[in-house]
């Protein structure tokens, strides 16, 4: 490894940008699991704000006390909590995001989501508050939701210019899931099968249906949100052409808009006036690009499906009632099985990237009922989760239990949107 890792200093090179990817090539077949609920109160169903005494800070201090979590701050703002390997952090809007170690085992994460729920629940029940599974919050809207007090969301709030940025922000939940790779060519043929799985895996999970306390007209006013959050940043990261590479991914992220860094505990706004390759040609006002500007600059990108050192798949409404599991389960399935692989990429590969783009459009308000080539997608959606059950099946631990719900669901051309209202 460059000795300039943790030499601010140095110049940065190019083959550094690549380190992290290269890096995360590994052995294991792990699933990570990030979930994301919107805390409203029980009676008004509005959401709870962050400050006063029946605040979400107030809930994180309760938490860490009760189970010795760490505080992570931001100034002097706490903004959520860690403890080894796992996360409790605040969204913009208050959402709470458990973001779990990895596990070998679908039943595991549920099992750890389960022992923090036991200690969260009864909190948010002495302020009178619960965690919901939607996608979007139903009642209140992100003009009566106050922005987090995290310094890199009020930048992030001026800079993104789509017209549903604000909702995206403090509105929206959801879960995402990680998955490993074990070299390049098996990171990039999970992200290319990745991205043109995502709008099909969009619809069955669609359940963003009523906002503000009306229905939009939506089935995922959530997945509408992103897509009018801000393109440069947002939406697929490649075409997903066959020949991709590490490289690719850089190279994409390099002519990215840069929005800040960070400078001795102190933000710079760069605000889109360059994009990473000219910041670390010229520099920015005197500061030089670093291996932390780049890992920053990484994490502000916010495709469907995003490199890092894993493969993070992000673009599920939150859901719950058992559904919350089939989305690691449906990927695990697939993403781990050489066979299952093939058989998703006979069914979808042959589509254009312009149909699975538009594809991402259509789905935001018709779910399955979408059309693809003047065909309703609930039936590929149906063989994708057959797929996936198959292939758990064959493992024998049980673990194809966690796709019942939502095959229950498809096969009756149901989505969470259509029941949980």
């Amino acid at each position: 490894m460059n000795n300039c890792q943790t030499k601010p200093e140095c110049k940065l090179e190019y083959n550094q940008l690549l380190e992290e990817f290269i890096l995360g090539c590994k052995s294991s077949q792990k699933i990570g699991f990030e979930y994301e609920r919107i805390p409203v109160f029980k009676n008004s169903g509005e959401v709870v704000p962050y400050d006063g005494e029946y605040g979400i800070c107030e809930v994180l201090r309760e938490l860490a006390k009760e189970d010795n979590w760490d505080y992570i701050l931001d100034d002097i703002n706490i903004i959520g909590l860690k403890k080894l390997h796992e996360t409790i952090t605040l969204e913009p809007g208050c959402q709470i995001e458990l973001s779990l170690e990895p596990q070998n085992k679908i039943s595991d994460l549920k099992k750890r989501v389960e022992e923090i729920d036991s200690l969260l629940t009864p909190i948010l029940d002495s302020i009178g508050a619960k965690l919901i599974n939607k996608g979007v919050s139903p009642k209140t809207t992100y003009k009566n939701i106050k922005l987090l007090p995290k310094r890199r969301y009020a930048i992030m709030a001026n800079y993104l210019w789509g017209i549903l940025s604000d909702v995206m922000m403090r509105e929206t939940a959801g879960i995402q899931v990680g998955i490993d790779f074990h070299s390049e060519e098996d990171a990039m043929r999970k992200f290319r099968l990745a991205n043109i799985m995502m709008p099909f895996v969009t619809a069955m999970f669609a359940n963003s249906k009523i906002r503000g306390g009306v229905d939009t007209g939506y089935k995922s006013f959530r997945a509408l949100a992103w897509l009018n959050t801000d393109n440069e940043r947002c939406g697929f990261a490649t075409h997903f052409q066959d020949g991709m590479s590490f490289k690719g991914y850089v190279n994409q992220l390099l002519s990215t808009p840069m929005i800040f860094i960070n400078r001795e505990n102190k933000t710079v706004n760069i605000n889109g006036r360059l994009t990473f390759k000219q910041f670390m040609d010229k520099g920015f006002e005197g500061f030089e690009a670093n291996i932390d500007d780049w890992k920053l600059h990484s994490n502000l990108y916010f495709p469907e499906v995003r490199l890092r050192n894993f493969i993070e798949i992000r673009n599920h409404d939150c859901v719950g009632n058992g559904l919350e599991y089939s989305i690691p389960a449906l990927y695990k399935g697939i993403m781990y099985n050489p066979d299952a692989i093939k058989e998703i990429e006979k069914m979808l590969c042959k589509y254009s990237y312009t149909e699975i783009n538009e594809l991402r459009y259509n789905v935001a308000r018709y779910a399955i009922n979408s059309k693809l080539r003047k065909q309703s997608i609930s039936d590929l959606c149906k063989e994708i989760l057959k797929i996936s059950y198959q292939s758990l099946a064959a493992q024998k631990e049980n673990e194809e239990q966690f796709l019942e719900p939502i095959m229950e669901m498809i096969n009756s051309n149901k989505i969470p949107a259509d029941i949980f209202q």
